[in-house]
């Protein structure tokens, strides 16, 4: 059964092997060995910087992540998930990155990331990142015009929200453990 767990540094096999899956993986970070697939973990769960990431556990491998860079003066998390891309396509983003959304924007006091709004981004050109944001509860509020230079092209760059008094939205949850192993 597919859960979400505290993403750790054994998970370095399994970050490497998804930055190797898919050309444009590197936009998600410099990942090309082992020593920067720790690093990259070792960078996204600083929980002194206001960094936490979710390994998506498929038995026992992680085959994607779900985090969250966590500004909380304003109770405001930047958003950002990416999958193994053998492991794309089957509803495992979209169910990750509802769950993860919902705890972040739980109360504390039930267990949660006790978090007001979260922000997305995505290239404009990769809708299946839209469309899991659209299924995780965020509503689309912009448009970040030639954002990003890609390959020598300029791209846009689609910002979604949600706010913690959004409607939940429909769809399946996986169980997610918060404590670190």
């Amino acid at each position: 059964m597919p859960e979400l767990r505290p993403l750790v540094t054994d998970d370095a096999p399994h970050v490497l092997a998804a930055f190797h899956s898919d050309p444009a993986m590197p936009r998600q970070g410099e990942v090309s060995d082992l020593s920067t697939a720790e690093a990259y973990i070792r960078a996204v769960t600083d929980t002194g910087a206001g960094r936490l990431a979710f390994a998506v556990d498929v038995g026992g491998s992680s085959v994607g992540l779900v985090g969250l860079s966590i500004d909380r003066a304003n109770r405001v998390g930047w958003f950002f998930y990416w999958m193994h891309r053998e492991h794309r396509g089957r509803g495992l983003m979209t169910t990750a990155a509802r769950t993860a959304a919902d705890w972040a924007l739980a109360p504390t006091d039930q267990s949660g990331g006790g978090l007001h709004r979260l922000e997305l981004g995505h290239r404009r050109n990769n809708p299946s990142s839209g469309g899991v944001a659209r299924a995780a509860g965020f509503v689309q509020e912009g448009v970040e015009r030639e954002k990003f230079l890609i390959a020598g092209a300029r791209v846009d760059v689609l910002t979604w929200g949600r706010l913690r008094d959004d409607p939940v939205p429909s769809g399946g949850r996986m169980m997610i453990n918060t404590n670190e192993t």
